[in-house]
């Protein structure tokens, strides 16, 4: 199973090829404060470092201006130049990478693999399980507050068959009372049920976003072998902006490069990263009403 860290490498794999780009790398000399205004790089490759934007970690900071014979390196904007376009200000380990104006920060990675995540709901269900012991004089029973809906019921018959057998007539309630249900969600059961018999719920409910670097993929929910979709997702989210920065030609790199790409070859991966996307999701939809069958028949009375 792939972690969280994992994921991301294969992603940024995917965008600068298997060789990764030469990026401009320095490490750090000495730990790093979340509060640190300056902070030193390795003597020998401080001069791989320029003014502006430096990725540590998850954290971009700008760049004032570095001594190539400390390595001192200050920040610009002192405490304003920590923490930018969106990241957050954090410690760092000594010898952590310090990269150079990072064509695809780390943070927008992690973005996109979550956003691909959370965006493969409701095509893709997690799926989890409760159960309840049936009461004659009730008919409506509490439900997790992560139930989204409900897939599938069924209850336990008498006698030593162990037969688990589908429930047709039930309603899944979203709104329910909270001064009769906490979590604000029940279900409403009407099919004849031994009193004190289990009765399971299958139900569907959204998928969690991966935080750590070392969350194994599993904290999704989704099975390992969907990691491959979701590196599709996140980079038909990334690569749109490269076709973006052809729209300017502020920097010497893209200037240069200009004359040698063609315009929309960002768009035509974007397409083939969206076509492999779309056909894997097909494959996992096909394969998630294989594998979790939907006993529900009537739903309601």
């Amino acid at each position: 199973m792939a972690t969280f860290d994992q994921i991301i490498i294969r992603v940024r794999q995917q965008l600068q090829g298997y060789t990764l780009s030469q990026a401009s790398v320095s490490e750090l000399a000495a730990p790093m404060s979340a509060a640190d205004t300056s902070f030193q790089c390795d003597a020998s490759t401080v001069t791989n470092l320029s003014r502006g934007l430096v990725e540590i970690d998850d954290e971009l900071v700008l760049v004032k201006t570095f001594d190539a014979t400390s390595g001192v390196v200050s920040v610009m904007g002192l405490a304003n130049g920590r923490g930018v376009e969106g990241t957050t200000a954090a410690s760092h380990a000594a010898h952590a990478l310090v990269t150079s104006d990072p064509a695809f920060p780390r943070q927008r990675i992690k973005e996109a693999i979550n956003d691909t995540v959370t965006g493969l709901y409701p095509h893709l269900v997690v799926f989890s399980t409760t159960e309840i012991t049936y009461n004659a004089a009730q008919v409506e029973y509490e439900l997790p507050a992560d139930v989204d809906d409900v897939w599938y019921v069924v209850a336990r018959t008498v006698g030593p068959s162990k037969v688990s057998q589908p429930m047709p007539d039930w309603r899944y309630n979203p709104k329910a009372r909270t001064a009769d249900f906490i979590s604000g969600k029940s279900i409403q059961l009407f099919d004849a049920i031994t009193p004190g018999q289990p009765v399971r719920i299958v139900y569907a409910k959204p998928p969690a976003p991966l935080v750590a670097g070392s969350d194994d993929f599993a904290v999704t929910g989704y099975p390992s072998r969907m990691t491959d979709l979701v590196v599709y997702g996140a980079l038909k989210r990334l690569l749109p902006a490269l076709e973006s920065a052809r729209l300017q030609q502020q920097a010497v790199e893209a200037t240069e490069r200009a004359p040698l790409v063609p315009p929309s070859s960002a768009a035509k991966a974007v397409n083939l990263y969206a076509s492999l996307y779309a056909e894997r999701l097909e494959e996992e939809r096909a394969l998630m009403f294989a594998e979790i069958p939907n006993y529900a028949m009537f739903q309601g009375s």
